[in-house]
């Protein structure tokens, strides 16, 4: 009988659980071939298309990236002509992201084709485990 301590246990949980959300991610990164984004670009326009303008701080929470990388990604939408940073009316100090009609088109393009791809993904589990799959994830969170 294989060991079942609560370490070994543990990691090989952790293990399943970083490959099903590798293959999540890839499965998304591969709906957006032929776009010109990135899995991570595609991230900020989908939450500025969806949330509004944001600083830097908030979209790099709402996408889970660090600042760093976020400054380069924004820097790169700017480039392609899909967002730009303008100062905040309400603080002049701070910057934040605003999509360009160019990115409003192009996200209001592709977001129903990666929703799809995603719920595609996500039906390999019935819609009864796919809550409680999201129920244990919010406990791991906490």
């Amino acid at each position: 009988m294989p060991d079942k301590s609560p370490q070994r246990l543990a990691l090989a949980t952790y293990v399943r659980l970083t490959r099903a959300a590798n293959a999540a991610r890839n499965h998304a990164a591969s709906n957006l071939t032929g776009t010109g984004l990135t899995l991570t670009q595609f991230a900020v326009l989908e939450a500025l298309y969806h949330l509004g303008p944001m600083s830097l701080s908030d979209i790099a929470q709402k996408i889970l990236t660090t600042g760093g990388n976020l400054t380069m990604v924004v820097g790169n939408l700017e480039k392609m002509g899909l967002a730009h940073r303008q100062k905040c009316p309400e603080d002049r100090r701070q910057l934040i992201v605003v999509l360009s009609s160019k990115g409003k088109a192009l996200i209001r393009k592709i977001f129903p084709e990666h929703a799809a791809a995603i719920a595609e993904f996500m039906a390999a589990l019935s819609p009864t485990q796919q809550d409680e799959l999201g129920d244990l994830c919010r406990q791991l969170i906490r």
